[in-house]
């Protein structure tokens, strides 16, 4: 990720938007590292967390940001692709501004909806008079830690696997359409060159390929 963002930085072209979705989708794979897995790591080798309440919850809130953002980016990206395959004309209309659109509220979003960690996660005693502190998720009621993993997993993985293959699913029809057309376009010239067909067939052939498009 480091490579690709020095590779962009570097590069003298003008950034296109496929540029623009990889160059973020890199910065929300580097928070999943630097934020999530690294602390992770950090808590399985110290075993217990040392550090106050406050950074507890911000560590807790950043690893649940960059999942959501890096997820939701992929899937931004995979729409920003069906937009151009499938309805290419609406590329023209401001296609950069809708990029810039769908890129910051990825953002903002994933920054809204990884909030409940910090009501959820907090510096807590593991048993009363202990006198050991950790990082702990508190529910009120029994059902919460269930309802919270389920959340997790709709929200990070369920939808955008809904939503990436809705997506290639469209764009694979809309390929899978414009090579019959031209297979079938192809194989009417070559009919005309023989003079098999005439060129009013060859016409015809070509504006109900172009209709079903």
């Amino acid at each position: 990720n480091v490579s690709v963002l020095l590779a962009m930085y570097n590069t003298k072209k003008k950034m296109s938007r496929m540029h623009l979705f990889i160059k973020h989708l890199s910065l929300a794979d580097l928070v999943v590292a630097f934020f999530q897995v690294l602390p992770q790591l950090c808590w399985e080798i110290t075993f217990r967390f040392y550090g106050p309440d406050f950074l507890c919850r911000i560590v807790k809130h950043l690893q649940v940001m960059g999942m959501f953002a890096s997820t939701y980016m992929m899937v931004m990206m995979t729409l920003d692709r069906y937009i151009a395959i499938c309805h290419p004309l609406k590329t023209l209309q401001q296609s950069t501004r809708r990029s810039y659109i769908m890129i910051i509220s990825t953002w903002i979003c994933s920054l809204v909806l990884s909030c409940s960690q910090y009501f959820i996660f907090s510096l807590s005693e593991i048993q009363n008079g202990s006198g050991v502190y950790d990082c702990w998720a508190r529910f009120i009621e029994p059902w919460g830690a269930r309802a919270y993993i389920t959340w997790i997993t709709v929200g990070i993985f369920l939808v955008p696997v809904v939503l990436l293959m809705m997506c290639y699913g469209f764009i694979c029809h809309s390929i899978w359409k414009n090579i019959k057309y031209k297979k079938r376009k192809t194989t009417a010239g070559a009919a005309s060159r023989n003079g098999l067909i005439g060129k009013n067939s060859v016409s015809s052939v070509t504006t109900i390929s172009r209709a079903k498009l």
